[in-house]
């Protein structure tokens, strides 16, 4: 299954198929005015990537995998530490330090509902690399329609 972030415009399709047969590390597949779909696949061993997000509440639910969620007030205090798997939802709250792993032996598949839009739309980043990469570059800013916050501070990345 392929999808096309179309912006704005009312979409839908099988969110599980999708999620599920997802390979990139990043695929946007949704962007609204003020909320964002993203479908991941973390390798196993590895993680998305210890992170805060000043203005930004995600939502995260996994369809296949496990893994370890830590999340805390600052980098150096992860004090929210859970195994989670497929089924399983993730609530990040705005500026909350997080990390998801991958602790299983399969790829560890999921979405993370972005509110305000985060990323550029329909950006698509194959690894990890790539999406550090873009965001160093400024190759990853949401689109100009989104509503975004007055003064937008940047994202913490450990």
């Amino acid at each position: 299954m392929t999808i096309k972030d179309i912006g704005p415009a009312p979409q839908s399709f099988d969110l599980e198929e999708a999620t599920l047969g997802n390979t990139n590390h990043r695929t946007v597949a949704w962007s609204g005015k003020y909320l964002q779909l993203t479908l991941m696949s973390i390798p196993v061993g590895e993680d998305i990537g210890l992170e805060a997000h000043p203005e930004t509440d995600q939502f995260l639910r996994l369809d296949a995998g496990r893994g370890r969620v830590q999340m805390g007030s600052t980098k150096g205090q992860l004090d929210f530490d859970r195994e989670v798997e497929d089924g399983w939802a993730i609530f990040v709250p705005a500026g909350t330090w997080h990390n998801v792993t991958n602790i299983g032996d399969e790829p560890l598949r999921l979405y993370a509902v972005y509110a305000p839009v985060h990323h550029a739309s329909g950006k698509i980043h194959a690894t990890a690399a790539d999406a550090e990469r873009d965001e160093d570059a400024g190759g990853d800013e949401p689109p100009s329609w989104s509503v975004q916050p007055v003064r937008r501070p940047s994202d913490e990345h450990a």
